[in-house]
């Protein structure tokens, strides 16, 4: 692969993110200063815009422990979870965050987090996560409300199910929200970030179908996990969301003009070679070192289920400010991981089409049940499907003893030669056996 501008310059987005994260962590640290209540809660099914409609500061576990794979703490984390009796088999995710804890809770930027005034768990789809809260219900004196989401196992969205969680908004989570913040429940302001929420929502669709186009502007999947960061985490329903996917969509919008390709770790990618949608959560660890296993062959992710964790917006859901509780109840229950099996392969076989993909990877992480489990049987459903070819590839979330980059490449580099035979072919060789390029 030949690259440009080997130390690529900050985007105004990237800069406005980085700003946005810094802000809130340090808001974080001094909240038992400042009195502010600080909630910890989960990516997929947040109620963000009713935390900040009364005043709370969220806090997410898992993304702190990606943070800190990213920065390669993780691994005496995992290790000190471990010596405090939790299984080699438990979510990476889990025993990072419990490693912090033990390790005095400094946060991914050096700075110490508050302890949680407000435990707020959204069940959608990971069953790991009720066990987590429970972990944390141990070494925290604060109040746990329980928010249950009704699976998709029909692969639909009823009225029942959007009334169940309704009630359970209105009965229990808005009550111990407001004993727990002394402030009452206000619907106007409540509204009114659902509003920013859809602006901003509207500008991320716009980003990540961009993909689109050829080549694509973005990578949809290890690009992608930054897009995201602001919509799925602390800040929707934030005028800070709506600034930064105005900045993210003028500078896409200029790279499609343009003609240009992604931008990697090592500058613009001159050269899309293969179109590809993947499946699975990336490996944080070795983030930049997996992410060159792609865009060193020219390969660009233009889907990923990944990016759709938490909220799957292209397909048409946006916050309603005409509907409060009705809003935040569609979309716990339409997250990516609320999904069957069957919604997932009708999924990932739609953006192959729609993306004009060349094929597909999925990527099984040892730790994740909630991803890996099953996507064996979904590699083969869609190959069969679509025609197009599937690799399977493992490693783990911030575990560094699960990631082989040489394991990898030449998994990947099988799979790449399977492409290529079916290009010289006209597209007509067939897919490999069941199972994918392993």
């Amino acid at each position: 692969m030949s690259t440009a501008n080997p130390a690529p310059r900050k985007d105004r987005s990237q800069l406005l993110q980085k700003q946005m994260l810094a802000r809130h962590f340090h808001d974080l640290t001094m909240a038992p200063q400042t009195g502010r209540k600080v909630a910890y809660t989960f990516v997929p099914g947040n109620l963000t815009e009713l935390m900040r409609s009364f005043d709370l500061l969220p806090v997410l576990p898992e993304i702190n422990a990606l943070q800190n794979g990213m920065r390669k703490r993780t691994g005496e984390y995992i290790r000190e979870a471990e010596r405090a009796g939790h299984s080699e088999d438990v979510c990476s995710y889990v025993k990072a965050d419990v490693g912090m804890l033990l390790k005095g809770n400094i946060g991914p930027t050096g700075e110490k987090l508050p302890e949680p005034d407000l435990l707020l768990l959204s069940y959608t789809g990971c069953f790991t996560f009720m066990k987590w809260f429970e972990i944390l219900r141990r070494h925290y004196d604060c109040p746990v409300v329980f928010l249950h989401i009704p699976y998709q196992g029909q692969g639909r969205v009823d009225d029942e199910m959007v009334e169940y969680v309704k009630r359970q908004l209105a009965e229990e989570v808005i009550p111990t929200m407001e004993r727990v913040t002394g402030r009452a429940y206000d619907e106007d302001r409540l509204r009114e970030m659902l509003r920013l929420s859809a602006v901003a929502e509207e500008d991320l669709v716009w980003s990540l179908e961009s993909a689109r186009h050829k080549p694509s502007p973005i990578d949809g999947y290890f690009g992608g996990v930054y897009y995201i960061g602001p919509i799925f985490t602390a800040f929707r329903g934030t005028p800070e969301a709506v600034e930064y996917y105005q900045a993210l969509r003028s500078e896409i919008a200029e790279r499609i003009e343009k003609g240009l390709g992604p931008i990697t770790p090592e500058g613009t990618l001159e050269r899309e070679k293969y179109r590809l949608v993947v499946e699975g959560p990336p490996n944080w660890t070795s983030f930049r070192d997996f992410w060159k296993l792609f865009y060193g062959e020219g390969a660009v992710a233009v889907a990923s289920t990944y990016t759709r964790v938490g909220g799957l917006y292209d397909r048409g859901f946006r916050h309603d400010p005409d509907d409060p509780l009705g809003s935040l109840a569609r979309y716990c229950i339409g997250c990516y991981t609320n999904i069957s099996l069957p919604g997932r392969v009708d999924l990932i076989s739609d953006y192959i089409r729609e993306y004009d993909a060349d094929g597909f990877v999925i990527h099984s992480v040892k730790s994740c049940n909630s991803f890996s489990a099953g996507q064996l049987a979904m590699l083969r459903a869609v190959e069969k499907r679509t025609g197009k070819p599937g690799a399977f590839i493992e490693s783990d979330l911030v575990d560094p003893r699960y990631y082989s980059t040489a394991n990898l490449k030449n998994r990947l580099d099988s799979y790449f030669q399977v492409l290529d035979a079916r290009r010289s072919a006209g597209g007509s060789a067939p897919a490999p056996a069941p199972g994918g390029a392993r």
